[in-house]
Formats: C-alpha cells, structure tokens, sequence
C-alpha cells in the first residue's frame, strides 16, 4: 500500500489488535508502528511518511514490520532480497538470524545460490514441485545442490542445462 503510511501499513494485517469497540486506538498503533521502525531500522523521518516515498529496502522493511508485528511462530521470506542493496541484505540476513534464534521458523526460497548456501541451517532442494532431497550445513556446496536439482545426471550434464 505505496500511498499509505508507514504507521498504517505495518498495522494493516492486525487491526483488531488496535481496536477496542471496532474504533482503532491511534495510540498504540502508532507505539507499534516506532517501535518496528526502530527494530528494523527504518529509514523514514517519521511513521507518518508514505511508503512509496522510501527506497526499495525500506519499503522491504516495512512489509517485514507488518508482519512480525504480529509475532508470529514461521515466517516464510521468498527471494527476500530481490532487487534490494547490499546494505539491507545483510541487514534482512540479521533479522532472518535473529528470528531463528529467538525460535522462529524461517523458511526462505531464493534462486540466489549464494544466498541460500550463506544464511541457511538446512537446505531443500525441489526438483519438478517434489523435494529432491535435504542437505545439512557440512554437505552445503553448489555441486550438492546441483546434483539435488538436477536429479541423478552427471554433474557436467546438469551444469551444462544450468547454463
């Protein structure tokens, strides 16, 4: 929602958590709406800024701060830093760590390779819409999940229908 508010954007998905007798209190919304600005650092003058005036990232931040304003148990982030800067990436890797650590399960999908091998615990590779397989922390590379993707072809085979 480019042409509302950062305050009213992050508060959106959970009004009723703001309500009482179905009127919105302004006050707690707007507590809410600082407090996730702080968390996730985002760069506004103030929470009564419009959304579609940020950059990218922070407009990325701000769908993130609706959601886990409402604290949620899983979070599942596809492609979470498409067309973002590096700067805000790692600062979306931070936050997808921090989640985990505070026992939040994080599902990512992403097409970055980089990406997947740099933050994840456990990879999952699909093959076809079916999971191809799994892979722990100490078999991460890029010709496992490759291999994974490809299905049981020879590396050089799946290397070349990757390029």
């Amino acid at each position: 929602m480019l042409d509302q508010s950062v305050n009213e954007n992050i508060s959106l998905p959970n009004l009723m958590a703001y309500a009482s007798a179905l009127l919105i209190r302004g006050g707690a919304e707007r507590r809410n709406a600082l407090e996730q600005k702080a968390a996730l650092d985002i760069r506004t003058a103030s929470v009564d800024t419009l959304v579609g005036t940020l950059s990218g990232g922070n407009q990325q931040k701000v769908v993130l701060a609706k959601w886990l304003s409402m604290k949620p148990r899983v979070v599942i982030f596809d492609e979470p830093t498409r067309g973002i800067d590096v700067g805000s990436k790692s600062e979306i890797y931070k936050l997808m760590r921090g989640l985990s650590d505070a026992g939040v399960a994080v599902l990512m999908i992403s097409s970055d390779m980089e990406e997947v091998i740099g933050v994840s615990d456990r990879i999952v590779v699909m093959r076809e819409g079916r999971i191809a397989g799994f892979l722990a922390r100490n078999e991460f590379s890029e010709e496992n999940v490759m291999r994974l993707a490809v299905g049981r072809r020879d590396l050089q085979e799946a290397e070349a229908v990757s390029a």
